[in-house]
């Protein structure tokens, strides 16, 4: 029986843990997953790493430069880098100090997390050097080709696959139950305490106006915890000052996508990934138009989708539906046909599907090119488009960032050997480490805006 994969995968928010995790399952079905979260504002809590669902065999907080020791020291197989654009870059660089000529080294890559509609030149080009560059969908693979080719790098590592972690039984009606409207939220998206406040009142008023239905309010984290984006107006805490207070048939919720999913009626959100994830199961879904159709909010990536609307006209009962040959060309299936990216179960393998390319399995083409270049004897060094001859005002400052040299290798100090520490003096560390994200929670949730508002005055 051959030896199975030893794959890691390095995340920096629950959002991108469930990216990477998953993404790692598809490209390599016999695994073994190691797990690394890299060490800063967004780092996953205990309960958001299990409300995503997706577990590893280890699971480890790391800074950049401990996690390229790690990598030099453990001999993966592929690495899965779940991360921002700079951190990506980071990593890359410093693969490229560890290996600076042809090598055994592991397959690096990466990708992005849901829907790609802001800084696309900027975060292409700070993922370049990877071996592959994932896209969700047929429409970003062409786009992130674009960006390559458009500055003469190799656009070779782009591959088409879909979003990992699109699943799920397919929607049926409510039938005897009670119609349920879900209203997916965003940390920062709007960003200001008036639009939030706006669309949490429509929600409730939504709920007032239709007494027979239950809305769901789906938040992604708890007062105090980071997701990829920062949250400095929670919904909890907005919800507290409702006039009248939320209805009875509405509620804020926790848990799972997927499993909020299995009972929902009708999503509603701005521009949440979750739309997608809804789409892909034919549930109608609304992208909200009453802040506007603007690239700041997203949803203008949603043109065409046959989903924008406003909360005027769901009050009066429409159920949007996607259009078929818009949902195709962003890797979601039509509806009632085979979808591109059917998911096992979670942490499982996935089956393949008739329909797509490659079968129907949306991951065939990245799972063959991964595996070409496991049966390699040597893989080139990392080369990533920016170097110090490409772009020598802006990469010194990301690695610094990530305390790591110009050349990628680690400063003096930055890769802390704690074998040989105690028990006490580790969990001391934790608890200031702990005790200082949480103190920067507290003023980015609290004292920013407070700070904001008096500068407004």
């Amino acid at each position: 029986m051959p030896e199975r994969k030893r794959v890691a995968v390095l995340a920096d928010s629950d959002t991108r843990w469930k990216w990477g995790a998953t993404t790692a399952r598809r490209l390599v079905p016999d695994q073994r997953l190691t797990g690394y979260l890299l060490r800063g504002r967004a780092t996953p809590t205990a309960r958001q790493l299990g409300e995503v669902g997706v577990r590893a065999d280890r699971l480890a907080e790391v800074t950049c430069a401990e996690f390229l020791a790690e990598i030099e020291r453990e001999r993966y197989d592929v690495v899965v880098l779940a991360l921002v654009g700079g951190a990506v870059q980071a990593v890359l660089h410093g693969a490229r100090a560890l290996w600076p000529a042809p090598a055994r080294r592991p397959v690096f890559v990466t990708g992005y997390v849901g829907v790609v509609y802001e800084k696309l030149a900027d975060g292409l080009l700070l993922r370049h050097g990877a071996d592959l560059v994932l896209a969700n969908s047929r429409h970003d693979a062409e786009r992130f080709r674009t960006v390559y080719e458009g500055v003469g790098a190799d656009a070779g590592a782009v591959t088409e696959t879909a979003l990992p972690f699109l699943g799920g039984a397919p929607y049926e009606p409510a039938g005897s139950r009670a119609h349920t409207v879900v209203f997916a939220v965003q940390p920062s998206v709007p960003d200001s305490r008036a639009d939030r406040t706006y669309l949490l009142q429509r929600a409730a008023g939504h709920a007032r106006k239709h007494p027979d239905r239950e809305v769901l309010i789906k938040l992604r984290s708890k007062p105090g915890e980071h997701t990829t984006h920062l949250e400095e107006q929670p919904y909890q805490r907005l919800a507290e000052k409702v006039p009248g207070g939320l209805p009875a048939n509405c509620r804020l919720v926790y848990g799972n996508m997927g499993e909020v999913l299995d009972g929902t009626d009708l999503l509603v959100t701005v521009s949440s990934t979750a739309a997608l994830e809804s789409l892909h199961r034919s549930i109608p879904t609304a992208i909200l138009t009453d802040l506007g159709i603007r690239e700041s909010l997203g949803n203008h990536h949603f043109l065409g989708s046959g989903c924008l609307a406003s909360w005027d006209q769901l009050d009066s009962g429409l159920l949007p539906e996607g259009d078929p040959v818009w949902l195709a060309a962003q890797g979601v299936r039509t509806p009632g046909a085979p979808g591109p990216a059917d998911a096992g179960p979670a942490g499982g393998p996935a089956p393949a599907v008739p329909g797509a390319a490659a079968g129907g399995d949306a991951y065939a083409v990245a799972r063959a090119k991964v595996a070409g270049l496991l049966t390699a004897t040597r893989l080139p060094s990392p080369a990533p488009y920016y170097t110090l001859a490409t772009a020598p005002g802006y990469l010194p400052g990301i690695l610094a960032r990530h305390r790591l040299a110009p050349d990628g290798r680690a400063l003096p100090g930055t890769a802390r050997q704690e074998a040989g520490e105690s028990r006490l003096r580790r969990r001391l560390r934790a608890h200031l480490r702990d005790a200082a994200r949480g103190a920067y929670r507290h003023g980015v949730q609290r004292v920013a805006p407070v700070i904001r508002r008096l500068g407004e005055l």
